[in-house]
């Protein structure tokens, strides 16, 4: 095999190919980076197993020559090793040239490095994902749904489901949620020429907030191919396989009551700070927990730490309803959930003391944070 690639644009496509590679993994081969050079392309590809990324790099972007292929073949290099030596080399070329025993000859400007490669044919085969079940999604619309969501996942082993986030297609409606059973992030999205009856996945969490770094917002559309144990996204010239969590997700449908007690309408931004002001004593109290009083036109926020004192706050709300009350939350998960609702004016519905309460932005239910009070009353 030999190939000359601008490195620029080479170190770039890396770095992505670099995402999939676990320094734990079980087969020593997938610390590497595949390397196949072909007639018109190089396809590089990382693994560690349960996240599998694919990029294609064409000789020509925009005609542009991005890679000149002299001799076709394939290799496995140590991913991060290779990575640091492309990142370091002084021309903005560089060449690999690989022999029979699979050494790799990296030679830019007056620099040469020789590296130990392995058996490309002993690298595992990726997932095949049949391309039947599919549904393409806006990349802006993709990567909001998983900012979302994504951090209200679990990071506790002991019910590995909660790991990942639920995708459920039903009655042409994607459903994304995610839950720690402390708090609970919901996204909805209307699909528009749906052909899939039903889907109900769960995705880890790790592997789409590894998917959202990869994809870039001047992509117009991803397509997402849906299998028994995978999921394929596959935008541009990447292609992102994740394997899916085993289990049954919770239902949770039913923490979702009809009728509140108390609502009240707050602007996002103002009631954001007043909780980032009160939590900095919360945080020395080391519980994170606010209180919060309703009366008819404000909320009272107030925090207390032993050590160093007590914090008081009022934040106007523009609508109120229901009945007075006085609840205690985490303030981190509050906070969480206000920067998911992109919305100025936030709607706080109520269902009693010791009941979970949601936050969703104004006049919109397809994104709905739930929160478990904290029992100090």
């Amino acid at each position: 095999m030999k190939f000359t690639i601008q490195r620029d644009y080479f170190i770039n496509q890396l770095n992505d190919t670099l995402k999939a590679i676990s320094p734990r993994t079980t087969l020593p081969i997938l610390t590497g980076i595949k390397i196949d050079a072909t007639d018109n392309s190089i396809l590089l590809t990382g693994s560690d197993s349960e996240v599998s990324i694919e990029i294609t790099i064409p000789a020509e972007v925009n005609r542009d020559q991005i890679a000149t292929i002299q001799e076709k073949g394939s290799i496995v290099l140590p991913g991060r090793f290779f990575v640091d030596i492309i990142k370091k080399l002084p021309a903005s070329d560089v060449t690999i040239e690989t022999n029979a025993q699979f050494q790799a000859k990296i030679t830019s400007g007056q620099s040469e490095f020789n590296v130990s490669g392995l058996d490309p044919d002993q690298y595992p085969l990726l997932p095949q994902v049949s391309e039947d079940n599919v549904i393409t999604l806006p990349v802006k619309v993709l990567k909001n749904m998983i900012r979302q969501t994504n951090f209200a996942v679990s990071t506790s082993e002991t019910r590995p489901v909660l790991t990942g986030v639920n995708w459920l297609i039903q009655d042409n409606i994607l459903s994304c949620t995610a839950t720690d059973s402390h708090r609970l992030a919901l996204r909805r999205l209307p699909l528009e020429n749906n052909t899939i009856e039903n889907i109900n996945i769960i995705i880890p969490g790790k592997a789409l907030s590894e998917l959202n770094k990869i994809i870039n917002d001047e992509d117009e559309s991803i397509d997402v191919f849906f299998a028994a144990s995978q999921v394929l996204f596959k935008v541009g010239h990447i292609q992102f396989i994740s394997r899916l969590l085993e289990g049954n997700y919770p239902d949770t449908s039913r923490l979702f009551p009809e009728s509140y007690e108390t609502s009240l309408t707050i602007d996002n931004n103002e009631f954001y700070h007043a909780i980032d002001r009160a939590s900095l004593l919360a945080r020395e109290g080391g519980n994170n927990v606010i209180k919060l009083s309703t009366a008819s036109e404000l909320v009272e926020l107030s925090s207390t730490s032993p050590e160093i004192g007590t914090v008081k706050e009022d934040v106007k709300t523009s609508q109120f309803e229901g009945e007075e009350l006085k609840i205690s939350f985490n303030s981190k998960y509050m906070m969480d959930a206000l920067k998911a609702i992109d919305n100025s004016e936030v709607n706080i519905e109520f269902f009693g003391t010791m009941r979970p309460f949601i936050l969703k932005p104004q006049d919109d239910d397809n994104v709905i944070q739930l929160i478990l009070p904290i029992r100090t009353y």
